[in-house]
């Protein structure tokens, strides 16, 4: 199975957001290359919010080109076998943290934004990841800083698909 035939299923199964999910499918459709940064209608990406559920925090990244607090995320890759893949390789390279988890259930949301030209939106599939106790960060290429937060302050360093995120993904734990 290619990656493509993956992300068509991942979202094919994904029954929230019904008819945002529908608009990554139709993307997917019209665009066979839409998993890679090149289709610049537009491209899926994968995030994943890293989580420490029992010390009620998160670690985000202070993105360097875009000087915002987020997920980790970012771009498919060739060696990507699934859409599940990617957000967690991104995770642990964006995070320094090894050893880290995906929820399961797959996707916890889908967040479609804008970004700067030449591409005009990134079609993002938001995972969340559970770092192991004691995980220890390190800042990357990609980021300014990397940080943990608790619940309580993501809202006021984060916009608004962050903290959409967290909500997500705290109902996913307590379900």
């Amino acid at each position: 199975m290619s990656l493509y035939d993956d992300a068509v299923l991942v979202l094919k199964g994904y029954e929230d957001q019904t008819e945002l999910r529908q608009a990554y499918l139709e993307h997917l459709a019209e665009h066979p290359n839409g998993l890679w940064k090149a289709c610049h209608a537009g491209h899926i990406t994968a995030s994943a919010l890293v989580i420490d559920p029992e010390g009620g925090r998160v670690l985000l990244t202070l993105h360097k080109k875009l000087q915002m607090w987020l997920q980790m995320g970012g771009h498919c890759e060739p060696g990507d076998a699934f859409l599940a893949d990617a957000a967690l390789r991104e995770a642990a390279e964006e995070s320094g943290v090894p050893g880290l988890s995906l929820l399961p259930g797959g996707p916890v949301r889908l967040d479609r934004h804008p970004i700067p030209p030449p591409c005009h939106c990134h079609f993002d599939v938001q995972y969340a990841a559970v770092a192991p106790p004691d995980a220890t960060h390190a800042v990357s290429d990609e980021s300014l800083d990397v940080r943990w937060f608790g619940y309580d302050e993501v809202a006021d360093v984060a916009d608004e698909s962050v903290v959409r995120l967290l909500e997500a993904t705290r109902a996913r734990l307590s379900a």
